[in-house]
């Protein structure tokens, strides 16, 4: 079983087995956005239960 390279780079998990992702939306504009808004986007947020499974696929071996 191959990991995906591309998903590799983008997810990391947590000491607990959750998995982090970057926030969207923080590449391009950013002069029509809040600082708040992109204060709140410069920060990981935890992955939803609905994607885990295929991301368990696509890295099989990202272990905490």
């Amino acid at each position: 079983m191959k990991t995906r390279k591309a998903a590799s780079k983008r997810l990391k998990i947590t000491g607990t087995g959750k998995y982090l992702r970057r926030q969207t939306h923080r590449s391009h504009l950013l002069t029509d956005k809040s600082s708040k808004r992109k204060r709140g986007q410069a920060s990981d947020v935890v992955l939803a239960k609905t994607d885990v499974k295929a991301v368990r696929r696509m890295v099989p071996f990202l272990k905490p």
